[in-house]
């Protein structure tokens, strides 16, 4: 009697051969990242993948700037056993990520970057790595949800993230996780701890965005305001009395002592209402405003002070390195 052949076979052979020859193609572009402190004391180690044939690699900035981790050593190893070393080239702690030059190896496999905006809910999301040391490891799942908001290392909000159930684990921070064509479609940076199925990367939009900032600049340009502000409520009789939406605001709380804020004349407890007529609804949404194309711009900010709206220009700065 002839054994009865499961009919959903095809479909998971086909399956099975799309991650396969998915993986062929990228490994050789991932690097298990060992970092090593100056002096030889500490270490970690986390992935890498190399986006241009000249040794830019893109992976997080916690990874280089973790615990211990101060300007530490970094040797890149690949798929081919070649060990190579590799310097860091700029970070962006708002963004979880840092670009890497890795050198020694005259051209070099790369990954492209897809267009994160064009993703769907359910597509097929794989993700290579070295988690706790296991190198070129590699779990597959789905894209879970899209446009995820995460706090970073740095403490702001990071938005446009993937969350995906594709399994990771410490040591796969900073590496791709990549579509069937075998474009990168988001880096890996985060798990919820204690959490099955909860994984997060920035989206491939903001990473690309991130790289060309930091091999054009060597930072990531922001403009900068020169306050301290926090997030807060507004009482629903002031909502309805200043004909606005949003039911939160951002409040000062501290002005830098010659800053734009200081010279526009911005005061400690003064509730910020808009910029440009764009209601601001938080400190975060107040980030995600000060872009570059403000610097040097003057602003049209509305704030609420001592029970009147007041008008106020300010002229955003460039946001000082550290």
């Amino acid at each position: 009697m002839p054994l009865d052949i499961n009919p959903d076979l095809p479909l998971l052979d086909a399956y099975s051969k799309t991650v396969i020859s998915t993986v062929e193609t990228v490994a050789p572009a991932v690097a298990h990242l060992r970092l090593k402190a100056k002096g030889g004391s500490g270490g970690g180690a986390a992935t890498g993948f190399l986006f241009t044939p000249d040794g830019y690699m893109s992976t997080n900035s916690h990874v280089v700037h973790g615990p211990g981790e101060k300007n530490p050593e970094i040797r890149a190893a690949f798929a081919d056993g070649v060990e190579r070393p590799a310097y860091l080239v700029g970070d962006d702690p708002d963004t979880d990520l840092a670009i890497l030059q890795v050198h020694g190896g005259g051209s070099f496999p790369t990954l492209t970057f897809a267009d994160s905006s064009k993703l769907t809910v359910g597509q097929l999301a794989i993700a290579v790595g070295n988690p706790l040391g296991f190198e070129c490891t590699v779990t597959a799942g789905v894209v879970s949800a899209l446009g995820r908001s995460l706090r970073g290392q740095a403490g702001r909000q990071i938005d446009d993230v993937l969350q995906t159930d594709a399994a990771l684990n410490p040591g796969n921070s900073g590496g791709p996780l990549v579509n069937s064509q075998a474009q990168v479609i988001g880096v890996n940076t985060a798990t919820i701890m204690g959490a099955q199925g909860l994984c997060f990367a920035v989206a491939a939009n903001t990473a690309l965005f991130v790289a060309t900032e930091i091999l054009r600049h060597g930072i990531v340009r922001r403009s900068h305001l020169g306050v301290g502000a926090q997030t807060v409520g507004i009482p629903r009789r002031i909502v309805r009395a200043l004909e606005r939406g949003p039911e939160t605001a951002a409040r000062v709380f501290t002005v830098e002592t010659g800053s734009p804020a200081d010279v526009a004349g911005l005061i400690s407890g003064d509730l910020l209402l808009s910029i440009d007529d764009a209601p601001l609804t938080g400190v975060d949404h107040l980030h995600r405003l000060l872009t570059a194309d403000r610097i040097g711009k003057a602003a049209a900010i509305k704030v609420l002070r001592l029970g009147k709206v007041v008008d106020l220009i300010a002229i955003p700065c460039e946001r000082p390195r550290h």
